[in-house]
């Protein structure tokens, strides 16, 4: 039996790995070790409770206000122990967390093979996002497969040099995993408890915000967009807002006490993919999202200058608003008040995939 490490520390690497976890599991070629580095805590634990994935090895990195130079050294230190005791044929990271890039280095140190799942993203702009950009041109040079959600991803890769050999074109596993919990949220109909205080008769509106690159004065411009938004009494606006300091701060500060906004703790996957599912749009500095949304028929407006995500753009599910109050404002206003504006987003085509990324993923392993 070959022996294949996932390593992952992040809720979204959690979401996107959890369906190929899954799937390798069920097949008997493979035995399945699971490491977690907990660089985010919380919100990594109840991903792989619902997805009932038990680690073999919990890191439990997190620190509060932890910088990329601690949390790097930290991450590569205490991987390459379980890389010496484990001695996996093979190394599965995913995406662009430090998480992944401190892995692959580790593994690439130990002469390991590392498979790359998301692999192609890119923004040509090494602060956009930032450190993302850079963890996943690095993990890219190190891995020895790259398993690409779009076309457009592979031609990334092989522009930088990489064997097309080397290159699978598979979807996105976020679409496997999205999937997989909506079929849970139409079995369960009654409203997470969470969930309870929203105005679901209203138009409700989800944000999410997190970037480090908008920090400051960009995390300002949004929150007062979304207050000037607010008068109109016929939305709700929910923000689960992010535990970072640098976001908790402005958001409490600017959108506290206004009645149609609702600002909740972080939630659970489970009741996330919920409120996703019953929001009329979503206003998002997130990737993930991006690829998420347009299987349920939700546009997009994306907090971002630059995205990674280019086929969201090409295909009509996902308009670049940047941190401009003025265009958070007039995108978010067309999508609210005009019906053909925002029927043009929903029904657009979702380039992400068919929800059977991960059984690719274990295909060419098989064959490989």
């Amino acid at each position: 039996m070959k022996k294949i490490l996932f390593l992952f520390g992040t809720r979204p690497e959690a979401i996107k790995l959890a369906p190929v976890i899954l799937k390798l599991r069920e097949c008997k070629k493979y035995k399945v070790r699971v490491c977690v580095t907990a660089q985010h805590r919380e919100m990594l634990d109840q991903v792989i409770s619902l997805f009932k994935i038990k680690p073999h090895y919990d890191l439990n990195l997190m620190r509060q206000n932890q910088s990329l130079e601690e949390i790097t050294s930290r991450l590569i230190s205490s991987i390459e122990p379980v890389l010496r005791k484990e001695k996996p044929d093979f190394v599965f990271v995913q995406g662009d967390t430090t998480t992944t890039f401190t892995a692959a280095l580790a593994a690439f140190y130990q002469r390991i093979p590392v498979a790359h799942i998301e692999a192609g993203l890119r923004t040509n702009d090494i602060y956009q996002p930032f450190p993302e950009e850079i963890n996943r041109r690095l993990t890219s040079s190190i891995a020895s497969i790259h398993f690409a959600p779009t076309k457009e991803s592979k031609q990334n890769l092989i522009r930088e040099g990489i064997s097309r050999k080397k290159i699978y074109v598979t979807g996105n596993t976020v679409i496997d995993a999205l999937l997989y919990t909506i079929g849970k949220v139409e079995k369960k109909k009654r409203i997470p408890s969470k969930l309870k205080i929203i105005d679901f008769n209203k138009k409700v509106i989800l944000v999410t915000g997190h970037r480090r690159e908008n920090f400051g004065k960009g995390f300002e411009n949004i929150c007062t967009a979304l207050k000037s938004l607010s008068n109109n009494k016929d939305i709700e606006i929910v923000y689960p807002v992010h535990l970072n300091p640098n976001v908790q701060k402005p958001v409490k500060r600017i959108l506290g006490n206004i009645d149609n906004i609702k600002l909740i703790e972080p939630l659970d996957y489970f009741p996330f993919v919920y409120l996703m599912s019953k929001s009329y749009f979503i206003i998002t500095d997130s990737g993930g999202i991006q690829e998420e949304a347009p299987s349920i028929g939700k546009p997009v407006l994306v907090m971002r200058n630059k995205t990674e995500r280019p086929e969201a753009l090409k295909a009509g599910t996902v308009k670049l608003v940047g941190t401009d109050r003025r265009k958070i404002e007039d995108e978010a206003n067309k999508l609210i008040n005009n019906k053909k504006y925002y029927l043009k987003m929903a029904r657009a085509h979702n380039p992400y995939g068919d929800g059977k990324a991960s059984q690719r993923i274990v295909s060419v392993m098989e064959k490989l």
